[in-house]
């Protein structure tokens, strides 16, 4: 049996390689406070449309859920709970 070395520029793929992100353009259009919102929660998958359950982090996908029920209903007052 031949020993065969590989280098990595020609690895085997994997079947599920590392996501990119980029900015939810619906979070960042609505919510004012979308600025201070940590790095993560503003990413959603780059193959996927502005929705919620394409965010990166489960905090990201719950503050878009809030923002589309304040979006629709805006005489209904939400505010997000800042947990530390």
């Amino acid at each position: 049996m031949r020993e065969i070395i590989m280098d990595g520029f020609h690895r085997k793929p994997h079947h599920r390689e590392p996501r990119t992100g980029r900015d939810c353009q619906y979070c960042q259009s609505f919510d004012s406070e979308f600025g201070t919102r940590i790095p993560a929660d503003k990413l959603v998958y780059t193959e996927m449309d502005n929705t919620a359950r394409a965010h990166m982090t489960e905090d990201g996908y719950v503050k878009h859920r809030m923002l589309e029920i304040r979006v629709r209903f805006p005489s209904t007052e939400i505010r997000f709970l800042h947990v530390a």
